[in-house]
């Protein structure tokens, strides 16, 4: 490997460093979006059993709110109606809703920096090759044939070349990947979120 990094010459440290963020971010996201750290199956079931009656307690609502990104979607439900028990219905989405855009954008967090480093790495890599290239016509200029210096500037151009699309295609699947997996969650949050509001207004109307 070191070979490697030493035929390919300066141009691959950069992608190296690429490389290592990508990795990173990829590890903290597939571990920050974890179903059981985000939407737990059956939370909004439990949430509604909890609020059948009566909005529960404080504790309560503080354990849902600390459980999980769609328990404190749900949580800011059951504040905003406990903070003014007369909101009205639009008030009470656009409150779910304003926690709701905060939560997607904590999930969208780091995946524009991924997205950034797989566009990134083919052009590191293209640079790579274009400053091997330089090296090769620099090698053969009349009078100054250097084979030493035409092997080297072979191996800078191919071996860059090659390592930005080993960094850039599975950074871009990856990032494809969790920008679907970001998507569904966000389609969830909605759909869960309108329902718990329409079951917070029916339980307002039965107390009234």
């Amino acid at each position: 490997m070191f070979t490697i990094i030493q035929a390919a010459g300066w141009p691959i440290w950069p992608l190296l460093a690429c490389s290592v963020v990508a990795l990173a971010l990829i590890i903290e996201r597939m571990m920050s979006l974890r179903p059981q750290l985000v939407a737990p199956e059956g939370l909004l079931e439990q949430a509604l059993q909890a609020s059948h009656d009566n909005l529960p307690s404080q504790e309560v609502i503080t354990q849902l709110h600390d459980h999980s990104v769609l328990g404190r979607i749900l949580a800011s439900g059951w504040h905003a109606l406990q903070t003014e028990p007369l909101i009205t219905a639009d008030d009470l989405r656009s409150s779910m809703e304003a926690v709701g855009r905060q939560a997607a954008h904590e999930l969208d967090k780091h995946l524009v920096a991924l997205a950034t480093i797989a566009s990134a790495a083919p052009l590191l890599g293209l640079l790579g090759t274009v400053i091997g290239m330089i090296d090769i016509f620099g090698s053969q200029a009349p009078g100054t044939s250097n084979p030493v210096q035409l092997a080297q500037g072979i191996s800078m151009a191919l071996y860059n070349t090659a390592f930005g699309l080993m960094v850039a295609i599975p950074a871009l699947m990856f990032w494809r990947y969790l920008r679907a997996r970001v998507d569904a969650y966000v389609l969830g949050f909605e759909l869960d979120a309108e329902r718990f509001v329409r079951h917070l207004l029916a339980m307002r109307a039965r107390l009234k």
